[in-house]
């Protein structure tokens, strides 16, 4: 599968390396340019690019940057991806520690993926938001393995939503169906899903005992 990083931190750095070992073809880009990218590159095989070409061609663009950065991705990001692509965003709201206060979540009640979906101009599916960057390299199983993480996924759109599912459990993760985008809230950070290194009956109920109300230390 082709696949497309826009954002080469801890989660796409990561990802980057696993999706290339399974191997997937993987084009990675950050804002600082590909020729940043060298060692990651020449580490994984993942083709280092400008964000504007990051999803040429994807069946998948996972985009895992700071919240506060998606209003500056490039027009036509997603010009040239395959037909039926689908979009992860690993996303999430920081106002205190890095984003500041952003209006259409605080104001809007948008979940924060549905606020970055309408910047991007396309469906995506929240995935790998609250997980830990090093359970991507560290924490792999066999599907049927007793001590399987499982993640939340939400999303609106049914053939994203399995498309992504089915690469998460390529990756060594079974997965939980988290809703639409309206109630990707339920894993946003500070809920009892975020962060939470369990199976697949955990996270459901975990999710399930999630408060909409956010608390203060996630609030602008």
């Amino acid at each position: 599968m082709k696949i497309g990083i826009i954002g080469a931190g801890h989660i796409g750095g990561n990802l980057t390396r696993r999706l290339t070992a399974l191997g997937h073809d993987v084009a990675v880009a950050n804002s600082r340019g590909p020729e940043t990218l060298t060692a990651l590159a020449e580490e994984t095989g993942a083709t280092p690019v400008t964000v504007a070409r990051a999803a040429r061609g994807a069946e998948v663009v996972v985009v895992t940057i700071p919240l506060k950065k998606v209003p500056d991705l490039p027009a036509g990001l997603f010009d040239g991806a395959a037909p039926g692509f689908a979009v992860i965003d690993t996303g999430n709201y920081y106002p205190r520690q890095r984003d500041g206060r952003i209006a259409g979540i605080e104001d809007e009640g948008l979940t924060e993926s549905r606020w970055t979906e309408k910047h991007l101009g396309h469906p995506v599916i929240k995935a790998f938001n609250g997980t830990y960057a090093q359970d991507i390299l560290e924490r792999p199983l066999a599907a049927g393995h007793p001590d399987r993480q499982a993640l939340p996924v939400a999303g609106d759109d049914e053939a994203a939503k399995k498309t992504v599912r089915a690469l998460i459990d390529e990756l060594g993760f079974d997965t939980v169906d988290a809703g639409g985008l309206d109630e990707s809230w339920r894993q946003q950070p500070g809920t009892p899903v975020y962060g939470l290194r369990a199976g697949a009956a955990a996270v459901a109920k975990a999710l399930a005992e999630a408060s909409p109300e956010r608390e203060d230390e996630f609030r602008g």
